[in-house]
C-alpha cells in the first residue's frame, strides 16, 4: 500500500496539501477553502498544527510561489465552475480528477450530474478516504481510465453521459503527465462527446519554454528558476509521474481550434494575482511569481 500511495497518487496528495494549508488561513484571507482535503494528505494533523503561515513560508524556503500558483488554479477553476453550472450547464466531466472536491465543497446544482475521471487505484483510494456523509456524493460518477490507451468517449458513454447534455470538462494539471498524441485524442473525444450541444472546457498546460528558457517562466528575480525547475520535474519522475510534453500558447490554440474548440481565456498566477491575492492583503512579489503553468478555457464552436 506505501508503494502504492507514493507512486500512484504522488500528485493528487501534493495538491490536496496545498488546498489544505490555505484552508488554514483565516477566513478573511484565505483564497480558497477545502474542509476535505486533509483527509488526502500524509500527515495533515502536523500541517494543521503548523498552520497556515509557517506551512507556507516553509513551502516557499524550497520553491517560492509554488502554494500561490496551486491555489490560483483551484480558484479560478472553482469561479469556472461555479458561473457554469448555474449558467445551464448539465454535466460535470473532471477528466484526471485525482483527490479534487469540487463536487462535495462548491454549492452546485443538485440536478448537475458529475463524472470524476482518473486512474483506477486513484479512484479506489479516494473513495476509500472520504468521509460516507459527503454533500452531492449521490451525484457522482466514478469513471476508471489510462488516458493514454483508453477511449475517454466510450468509457463516459457507457457509464450514462448524455451526448445531448451541456457540458463542462476540465483537465486540471494533466497535459505535462500524457503524451502530445494523448492529449489531442481526448480534445478530440470531448468533442465528439458533445456534437449538437454547448461545451466548455478548461486545461492547464507547461510553457514549452521551461526546457529553453526558464527565467521566462518566472517573474522579475525569482531566484535561481534553472534549480526550481530541476527540483519540480526530479520530484514528478521519482514519483513515478514525469512531465512528458510542453506546449506554446499558439500550438495549445491550434490543437484546441483543430479539436472545434474557441480559446476564450489564457492566464498564469501573473494575471491573477491582483484578482485574488491583492483583494486579501496577500500581494504576491514579483520574485515568487510563477508562470510556467497555464490556466485556459475555450468553448465550442458555434455550427
Amino acid at each position: 500500500m506505501g508503494k502504492l500511495i507514493f507512486r500512484k497518487d504522488g500528485t493528487a496528495q501534493g495538491v490536496a496539501k496545498q488546498r489544505l494549508i490555505e484552508s488554514l488561513a483565516k477566513p478573511d484571507r484565505r483564497i480558497i477553502y477545502d474542509p476535505y482535503a486533509k483527509n488526502f494528505v500524509l500527515g495533515a494533523n502536523i500541517i494543521k498544527l503548523m498552520g497556515h503561515r509557517l506551512s507556507v513560508w516553509l513551502g516557499n524556503k524550497i520553491i517560492p510561489g509554488m502554494h500561490e500558483h496551486l491555489i490560483s488554479r483551484t480558484r479560478y477553476i472553482d469561479d469556472l465552475i461555479e458561473k457554469s453550472t448555474f449558467a445551464n450547464i448539465e454535466q460535470y466531466v473532471i477528466l484526471g480528477a485525482g483527490y479534487d472536491s469540487r463536487a462535495h465543497r462548491l454549492k452546485l446544482p443538485s440536478k448537475l450530474k458529475i463524472f470524476e475521471v482518473d486512474q483506477s487505484e486513484v479512484q479506489e483510494l479516494k473513495r476509500l478516504r472520504l468521509p460516507d456523509n459527503m454533500p452531492n456524493r449521490e451525484s457522482i460518477t466514478y469513471v476508471d481510465i489510462d488516458f493514454n490507451h483508453q477511449s475517454l468517449k466510450e468509457q463516459l458513454i457507457n457509464v450514462g453521459f448524455d451526448q445531448n447534455k451541456s457540458t463542462i470538462f476540465t483537465l486540471e494539471g494533466v497535459s505535462q503527465y500524457i503524451s502530445r498524441e494523448a492529449l489531442d485524442a481526448t480534445l478530440k473525444e470531448v468533442a465528439d462527446l458533445n456534437p449538437n450541444s454547448n461545451s466548455k472546457i478548461f486545461i492547464s498546460y507547461v510553457n514549452k519554454l521551461l526546457k529553453e528558457d526558464s527565467k521566462a517562466c518566472f517573474g522579475k528575480g525569482y531566484s535561481k528558476p534553472e534549480k526550481a525547475v530541476s527540483f519540480i520535474t526530479n520530484s514528478a519522475a521519482k514519483m513515478g509521474e514525469p512531465w512528458i510534453s510542453f506546449y506554446s500558447a499558439e500550438e495549445i490554440e491550434s490543437i484546441l481550434s483543430q479539436n472545434n474548440f474557441t480559446l476564450i481565456e489564457n492566464k498564469t498566477l501573473a494575471d491573477l494575482n491582483s484578482k485574488y491575492f491583492t483583494p486579501v492583503g496577500r500581494t504576491i512579489p514579483e520574485n515568487h511569481i510563477f508562470k510556467l503553468e497555464h490556466f485556459v478555457i475555450a468553448e465550442s464552436k458555434k455550427k
